[in-house]
């Protein structure tokens, strides 16, 4: 598998980030910014190896190579509300096209259920587009980062409310844009 794009969009998000975002909640019709600041280190083997236990996921090779990350965030809404959380997450690359290498995305904490989660992602080599899809219980979040360069990303979030299995995504609950600047 040919992961060296794949490898550099992720150098790139190891630091330091500051987010400006704005979240539209379409059943309340309501629009609310908010500012984040992220923390991104790599995972050691030891915590790779804990996020494959916690997930209960068999069938990763060689996981020294995969990429595995800390992140550790804090947000305050424009009305005052904070929210702070750190999580493990690794990614395991399963297959690949000449444009996309896809797999599993595994927390051991989710964001909007706190239990650990497989989800699916979709790189694409070209945009330098991570697009991370999670089945909720009541929700599904499909979540992109593009990485324009080494100090600057753009983030769109879009959560839908759940569909009946085989059914298309159509009905949105959240829409959330965001603008992700590396700190130096």
């Amino acid at each position: 598998m040919n992961l060296s794009v794949f490898e550099e969009f992720f150098t790139c998000c190891v630091g330091s980030w500051t987010t400006e975002r704005t979240y539209h909640y379409l059943t309340q019709n309501e629009v609310e910014r908010s500012r984040t600041k992220f923390d991104i280190a790599p995972l050691d083997l030891d915590r790779k190896t804990q996020v494959l236990a916690d997930n209960e996921y068999i069938g990763a090779s060689e996981l020294e190579t995969l990429p595995g990350f800390n992140l550790g965030f804090y947000t305050i809404s424009e009305k005052g509300e904070e929210v702070s959380q750190n999580l493990n997450l690794l990614f395991v690359p399963k297959y690949e096209d000449n444009a996309n290498l896809e797999g599993d995305y595994l927390r051991d904490r989710a964001y909007e259920e706190a239990r650990p989660i497989v989800s699916h992602f979709r790189f694409n080599r070209a945009t330098r587009e991570l697009l991370m899809t999670t089945k909720y219980t009541r929700t599904v979040s499909v979540d992109s980062i593009t990485l324009i360069n080494p100090d600057l990303r753009i983030r769109k979030i879009i959560n839908y409310f759940r569909p009946e299995e085989g059914k298309p995504l159509e009905k949105v609950a959240l829409v959330g844009f965001g603008v992700e600047l590396k700190v130096s």
